[in-house]
């Protein structure tokens, strides 16, 4: 399985649980389906963290978030750390991306040969820094754009996805087959990240269709959490929803999957056609969930599975089709591509650490340790999420309670077992195992060390408020 090209697809925000081949029946996703079949469908797959450019560095580095310190939505990747990227175009391939980066600009190296179409972060690199103000705790009063843009329609995010799409089509006609080494290309879309406003073809598919409504909306019935109470005060999405807007607003989150879909489908075929889709591995994936108004949430930013979980697909040349159990993570999708191109496997010393993802086809391990982090916008302290076997443990620094979920028996999450003493054993062994992996409250204050820091160097709290502020990064 060595010597392939490389296709990754990324979108950003698609929960796996609106995907036909996740078990989704009412949402019209063929192709990736088809890609899922056959080929290998994780379905324990995890973003390193729930918010974009936190993932995206981690993406790009094959680490987690608390070893490259790309904390939150100001403090992006910038080639400040060696990327599968470099080290591909070091060894002469061409490594190309289409779409979204959420990288700091295009004045920094972050290892792509070619960029076409990037989105890279606003303010002139500086993100959205409204969210370093976490002490005391900001506000977010642009949360109530969400419900206010509501599709059918058009959209700066739709025309761009069209763009992107044209972009890879166009470069995979040029790139006919030859016997120049491997290339590795990156599409980034950004659907079905809101706005929830889907092409009309797409939302016709729904138009008439009841979707399933939001499941544990009623706050008397909901966990209780300090944490999570506050977050749900910040990111407040949700209560710019009344019942029927929400349906309408899930309606286009669907219309978007399949929207994007289809521009999978399109790439797909224009690889078809350069007769190059036998010699190439194709992942797919995206950045992070969203909510869908579960636990009466919208967004991501969440440890709850819509947020955390994603999905992930490897297909390609000598791929059998299997559905794999493993825990994995973006993080391992460094080595996967680099085990594409050139058979290699870099040893690491832990399992929770990347690996590729074709090493786990046929040793499946799903007692491996998988993490989630985030110390972003919202949050009065930072978080942490261990996924091992059947188990969610939620690490909340700060003296915070902890979560416990168990996912065979209760996949919705409804349940905190954390204060069960039927559960101290478990817990107990999750604690310690996050413990070998990290320091949760040193990495709590070194994260909050470097946001000060950022703060300043940004010129201060009202520096940073006088800033556009945004829901969704601008098309600039």
């Amino acid at each position: 399985m060595s010597g392939s090209n490389v296709i990754v697809f990324m979108s950003d925000e698609h929960t796996c649980s609106v995907m036909g081949a996740y078990g989704n029946k009412l949402v019209h996703t063929p192709t990736l389906d088809r890609l899922a079949n056959s080929g290998v469908r994780f379905d324990n797959a995890y973003t390193p963290s729930p918010i974009c450019i936190s993932a995206r560095a981690s993406f790009a580095t094959g680490t987690q978030v608390f070893e490259h310190r790309c904390w939150s939505s100001a403090e992006p990747y910038y080639g400040q750390q060696q990327s599968w990227m470099h080290r591909l175009r070091k060894r002469g391939h061409d490594v190309v991306s289409i779409g979204k980066q959420h990288y700091r600009s295009a004045a920094d190296d972050t290892g792509f040969s070619e960029q076409i179409l990037p989105m890279y972060l606003a303010n002139n690199g500086a993100g959205w820094p409204q969210g370093l103000q976490r002490k005391p705790m900001g506000s977010f009063p642009d949360s109530v754009e969400m419900a206010s843009i509501l599709g059918p329609g058009e959209t700066s995010y739709t025309r761009y996805d069209r763009d992107i799409t044209a972009a890879a089509v166009r470069w995979l006609e040029q790139r006919r087959v030859s016997n120049a080494s491997p290339w590795i290309l990156f599409v980034s879309f950004i659907c079905p990240h809101f706005p929830l406003s889907a092409p009309q073809q797409f939302y016709e598919l729904y138009r008439d269709i009841d979707l399933p409504e939001p499941y544990d909306c009623d706050p008397v019935e909901q966990l209780k959490h300090p944490v999570i109470d506050e977050m749900r005060k910040f990111w407040d999405y949700a209560e710019h929803f009344d019942h029927d807007s929400e349906k309408i607003g899930l309606k286009n989150y669907y219309a978007l999957c399949s929207f994007l879909d289809d521009n999978v489908a399109q790439v797909l075929t224009a690889l078809e056609k350069s007769g190059q889709a036998d010699a190439t591995q194709i992942i797919y994936t995206s950045d992070h969930g969203d909510m869908t108004g579960n636990h009466g949430i919208w967004g991501k930013c969440y440890m709850y599975e819509d947020s955390v979980g994603i999905p992930m697909i490897l297909n390609g040349p000598g791929i059998e089709p299997s559905i794999n159990a493993t825990p994995v993570s973006l993080i391992d999708l460094a080595a996967t591509i680099e085990h594409a191109v050139h058979g290699e496997i870099n040893d690491v010393e832990s399992s929770w650490q990347g690996r590729p993802l074709q090493g786990f086809i046929d040793n499946p391990d799903t007692e491996r340790p998988v993490l989630s982090e985030y110390h972003d916008g919202g949050s009065p302290c930072g978080f942490f999420m261990l996924r091992k076997g059947r188990w969610k443990y939620v690490y909340f620094s700060e003296g915070h309670p902890s979560l416990l979920f168990d996912m065979e028996n209760d996949p919705r999450e409804l349940v905190n077992l954390a204060d069960d003493s039927a559960h101290a054993t478990t817990l107990a062994e999750l604690r310690k195992q996050l413990l070998q992996i990290l320091d949760p409250e040193d990495v709590n204050r070194q994260a909050f060390a470097d946001q000060a820091t950022m703060i300043e160097t940004l010129g201060g709290i009202e520096a940073i408020m006088a800033l556009p502020s945004f829901n969704h990064t601008p098309i600039e």
